[in-house]
């Protein structure tokens, strides 16, 4: 006969850092407040919460260990527990992570199959591009609006120094694509650029020396962004060390991000790319399977939508060929 209790036969297994049995059942945070991940620095989370008058408060926070790796990054919607008053050396934790709606992503190179996400659930990429002094980088603006394209924001152009030289070939350029675009100088009003702005979550990008961080300071006085000269080289020194998300006054948030010199797009498919066109993408149901929509792809049915269309549609497949070159899966300059 076996002696042995029910307890006897209940096992719970030990932790590595003692005799404290570990359970998979997660904690429900019943008390968790929602919040906006407004910044991130080295493992420390800026999160706005509302406070107890209603006012935003700002809530320093880190990430719970059931989250896993799963990062945070600016524009996340989490919500936490802990201490969310907002005093000095108070630390709460995000326990919980919203499904993103759109993501800005982008690899370290071409080669690198680890993407990326630097900004969550934006409404609009703001690429800021200098049309002079430097020159603009026209393979740095193709593979900013991929990214756009595939993360589900849509592009806007800021083209600064206009009083250095005209816009139109850089309008002409993506013209097919009906991307909106600003012309914008030093000391244009900012009235027609904070219209498309206002109400809107906008992310900046651009490289150093472009007149990204000079802008961000116009558009919100107090900003306080750092700002450089252009360096002997033609190329901007970096200025900006972190990603941070302000209000505008009048409504909406606009995102800085640091100077980034290049954005890997080995996470992109000219597929992807294509699912942003919605009247490319109904053409591309009768290409040949495998088809890469390039112009050296036989059967490609984008070109018999364009050849029986209105020239228009030329340009828009030549502005989406050149995107998806930037993917690096065709020849640029088709």
């Amino acid at each position: 006969m076996d002696s042995r209790s029910d307890e006897d036969d209940v096992r719970v297994r030990a932790s590595r850092h003692g005799s404290r049995p570990r359970t998979r059942t997660r904690p429900k945070h019943d008390e968790a407040v929602p919040g906006l991940v407004i910044a991130v620095d080295r493992g420390r989370m800026t999160v706005r919460v509302d406070g107890p008058e209603g006012a935003p408060v700002e809530v320093t926070a880190m990430r719970a260990r059931e989250l896993g790796k799963h990062g945070v990054v600016v524009g996340d919607r989490v919500r936490v527990v802990g201490d969310t008053s907002g005093r000095t050396d108070s630390l709460a934790r995000i326990v919980s992570i919203a499904d993103r709606v759109t993501s800005l992503r982008r690899t370290a190179d071409d080669t690198d199959p680890t993407e990326r996400i630097v900004v969550a659930n934006a409404d609009q990429l703001v690429v800021v591009t200098s049309i002079a002094d430097p020159e603009p980088a026209l393979g740095f603006l193709d593979r900013c609006l991929v990214a756009a394209y595939a993360g589900g924001l849509s592009p806007l152009l800021v083209l600064t120094k206009s009083d250095l030289a005209s816009p139109q070939p850089l309008l002409d350029r993506y013209a097919g694509l009906e991307v909106d675009a600003v012309p914008m100088s030093r000391e244009a009003p900012l009235e027609e650029l904070v219209d498309r702005l206002r109400d809107q979550m906008s992310v900046l990008v651009g490289q150093s020396g472009v007149g990204k961080s000079t802008l961000f300071n116009r558009l919100i006085p107090g900003a306080f962004r750092a700002t450089g000269d252009v360096s002997k080289i033609g190329k901007g020194r970096h200025t900006s060390s972190s990603a941070v998300l302000l209000d505008l006054p009048g409504g909406g948030t606009l995102i800085d991000t640091p100077g980034i010199r290049s954005f890997g797009l080995a996470h992109v498919t000219p597929q992807d790319v294509l699912a942003a066109f919605d009247d490319l993408a109904e053409a591309a149901v009768d290409c040949p399977p495998g088809c890469g929509h390039g112009a050296e792809d036989p059967g490609c049915a984008l070109d018999r939508w364009a050849a029986e269309g209105p020239p228009v549609r030329l340009e828009r497949l030549g502005s989406f060929r050149r995107l998806i070159a930037a993917v690096g899966q065709l020849t640029p300059g088709h």
